[in-house]
């Protein structure tokens, strides 16, 4: 009897520890979705606040980040298809990708070179920077990241 109900508690710890867990996890995905403009609308606004942007600054801005985040959701698009159909880039397409979104980057800071003076060009740099060092923070406890499983195995050894 003793053993019927040691099992029956831990059954359920473990039941309510991975509803817990998921609940808490969640897929990343929010409830409201934003379109390109309001993104953009909102980036424009947060460099106003950091990098004290003039209404002129922030008209040249403005456009430069809809377009880049109307490609931004035009992507994530056509990635989620190519995941839902399990089809995974060959290594020639992983290149032209990375090379093509290295060139973007390299546009949009000559873009903004053109724009920004030199002092908000060192915080918009080290804006960027910060950002992604959050992701990467961001990414290591999700499951089945790189730091993770590096991680992981530590642990087991």
């Amino acid at each position: 009897m003793k053993k019927l109900a040691s099992i029956l508690v831990l059954v359920f710890a473990v039941t309510f520890t991975t509803q817990a867990q998921k609940k808490r996890g969640g897929n990343g995905e929010r409830d409201f979705k934003l379109t390109a403009e309001q993104h953009a609308t909102l980036a424009v606004k947060k460099m106003t606040l950091t990098l004290d942007l003039s209404e002129k600054q922030q008209n040249q801005i403005k456009p430069l980040l809809m377009a880049q985040m109307a490609e931004r959701k035009t992507a994530m698009a056509e990635r989620k298809a190519n995941r839902a159909d399990k089809k995974r880039p060959t290594a020639d397409e992983m290149y032209a990708m990375q090379n093509e979104r290295l060139d973007k980057r390299i546009a949009m800071k000559n873009r903004m070179k053109e724009i920004l003076n030199k002092e908000q060009l060192e915080k918009f740099g080290k804006m960027r920077k910060n950002k992604g060092k959050m992701a990467m923070n961001k990414t290591k406890g999700k499951k089945g990241s790189k730091d993770n499983k590096g991680e992981q195995r530590g642990r087991r050894s």
